[in-house]
């Protein structure tokens, strides 16, 4: 994780889109337990993971590797919300500090939480909106921590670009479907058994059941709340998930 917090960046509207609502009252509250949830808690190994999974394909936060646009750019978005809540002067020797600083973190989380919990699935811009339920639980308490410990304090150099994890087969051979599926956040937006996966965002793919041609020029260039991977994966990488759809779709 770079460790870097940029010297200046353009303000920033922190109330936009799905992010709206949580943040006022947390705003309104000084960062306290606005949404009835615990103030601790949340396992944030498996929360990175989780992340990853269910919410990078709509949103971008440098720690996890992850370029979404449908939702809010979450290292953006609480970067100013760090600034604002906590006064720090980006020229202080203890900015980062103090943008990390307990207090900080942990209204970041109720936001998150907030957000998770009451999701603004039908937003009145047409824009998509964020499903609901999308984790739940103790899932859903481990992303809150995980975002919070890490979205807003990267560096100012762009999040990285997303590399599966297990992406390759354990020989270094070619790219595994499967994992990419998992790993680039597919398993949020679209539902498919073969993947585990239960997604409501888009479409479902044991139901539409694409052709490969179809399935290469939705990763790749995107369509309307789907974002383009081309920057993301390469084209084996695309090649091997579109693969994994058309073989697996339907079963």
């Amino acid at each position: 994780m770079q460790t870097s917090v940029p010297h200046r960046r353009p303000r920033l509207r922190l109330l936009a889109l799905s992010l709206a609502t949580p943040i006022v009252a947390v705003a309104l509250a000084g960062c306290g337990d606005t949404v009835g949830f615990d103030e601790g808690g949340g396992d944030k190994i498996s929360g990175k993971e989780l992340f990853t999974q269910s919410c990078g394909a709509c949103h971008t936060l440098a720690d996890a590797g992850t370029t979404g646009e449908i939702g809010p750019n979450l290292d953006d978005a609480f970067y100013q919300y760090r600034v604002d809540v906590s006064g720090a002067d980006p020229d202080d020797a203890d900015f980062q500090a103090q943008l990390a600083a307990p207090g900080i973190e942990s209204g970041v989380r109720q936001v998150v939480r907030g957000q998770i919990a009451y999701p603004v699935v039908n937003p009145v811009s047409g824009a998509p909106g964020m499903p609901a339920d999308i984790v739940t639980g103790d899932d859903a308490a481990a992303v809150a921590a995980y975002v919070a410990s890490v979205a807003g304090l990267g560096g100012d150099d762009g999040p990285p670009r997303v590399v599966p994890g297990g992406g390759t087969d354990a020989d270094g051979g070619a790219p595994d479907g499967a994992a990419i599926f998992a790993s680039a956040g597919c398993a949020g937006c679209h539902a498919l058994s073969a993947a585990g996966a239960s997604g409501a965002v888009g479409p479902n793919l044991d139901e539409t059941m694409p052709t490969k041609e179809l399935a290469l020029d939705r990763i790749t260039n995107g369509r309307g709340g789907m974002p383009s991977f081309s920057g993301q994966l390469s084209d084996d990488e695309i090649d091997a998930v579109a693969q994994f759809v058309v073989d697996n779709a339907g079963k």
